[in-house]
């Protein structure tokens, strides 16, 4: 159950939390409460396909996807100047084989140091270690070029092409220690036709997975998304947290 209210005596959270206890207990009862108006501090993590960042950073910035973006991490320099444009500090953290988990440390520092709730892998093209999807647990969210379950791992698109398939699309997901299995949040898809090339797939592909991975961090920052085992329950939005500060 996901309930959104407001309450009539403006009481505060700690005051509802402590209230609602007693009701709870008998039930044995598992449940939060979250303040809307607190945004979810988030850190975002790229390579060197800048699609869904630049597509994440102008809902940020108009105010369509409440968020904080507290940091950028890319293994690659390449979107320095969009992000510190934005205000918005900028770490890049080379990964090889060998620095690995080094790099995973430093990593994990910045989440911890900016205090970050979510982690976005907005087309990050790391396969992150065990320990560390362990440690985040329901933390953080990827967005996979593909319509899982199908076409899992490296380029899918050309996958996708060779088997002459008629719809192409993304999927939002949970990252987990199986790659590409986690709980799925949101998927899309688009049409296509043997008369397109893999290259246009790739081009087509980019809309979708903009749009799928800004949908999955609305319901998770929101509060929609619940995990269920292997699957996660999403419910609808709430009336008025799509629209943003800068309509038109």
């Amino acid at each position: 159950m996901r309930v959104s209210f407001v309450s009539e005596e403006a009481k505060q959270l700690p005051a509802i939390a402590e209230g609602f206890a007693e009701v709870a207990r008998p039930f044995d009862m598992k449940y939060e409460f979250h303040d809307e108006a607190e945004k979810t501090k988030v850190i975002l993590m790229v390579s060197r396909f800048g699609h869904c960042l630049n597509d994440l950073l102008y809902r940020w910035r108009i105010g369509a996807l409440p968020i904080d973006i507290v940091a950028v991490i890319s293994n690659h320099m390449d979107y320095q100047k969009v992000v510190v444009n934005h205000d918005i500090p900028f770490h890049c953290i080379k990964v090889t084989k060998e620095n690995k988990a080094a790099a995973e440390a430093r990593q994990m520092e910045i989440i911890n140091e900016s205090g970050a709730e979510l982690v976005v892998l907005a087309r990050y093209m790391q396969v992150l270690s065990d320990e560390m999807c362990r440690k985040m647990s329901g933390r953080i969210i990827n967005i996979h070029h593909s319509f899982l379950p199908s076409f899992k791992g490296g380029n899918p698109y050309k996958q996708a092409f060779e088997r002459g398939v008629k719809l192409i699309g993304a999927t939002s997901h949970y990252v987990t220690v199986d790659l590409d299995e986690g709980p799925i949040i949101e998927q899309d898809i688009v049409r296509v036709t043997h008369a397109q090339s893999p290259e246009d797939y790739v081009s087509l592909g980019r809309d979708v997975e903009s749009q799928v991975l800004a949908r999955a961090i609305h319901a998770h920052i929101h509060r929609r998304a619940f995990l269920n085992d292997g699957k996660t329950v999403v419910f609808p939005a709430s009336p008025g947290s799509y629209a943003s500060e800068r309509m038109g």
